[in-house]
């Protein structure tokens, strides 16, 4: 088995469009989705696409994505 490769995905919400934007510049890959799950699904495939043109030398089963989100805290309801 291959070593893992993690790139990592910074997430941030926009409130303005709800939802999740997010992009990992080493891949390059950027998207948007309305969850975190989501956003991971389409950067994933963005991923798996580009890996060969970028990284030859990894191989799918290597790659691993750790996403970073940010997201403005809202208080507990009372």
């Amino acid at each position: 088995m291959s070593k893992p490769v993690i790139f990592t995905i910074s997430a941030a919400w926009d409130d303005e469009a709800s939802v999740w934007s997010g992009h990992c510049d080493d891949i390059p890959a950027a998207a948007d989705a309305p969850t975190l799950d989501a956003l991971l699904a389409k950067i994933s495939a963005i991923a798996l696409d580009l890996l060969p043109d970028n990284y030859p030398e990894i191989g799918p089963a290597s790659l691993f994505l750790q996403i970073t989100a940010l997201r403005e805290a809202e208080p507990a309801p009372a």
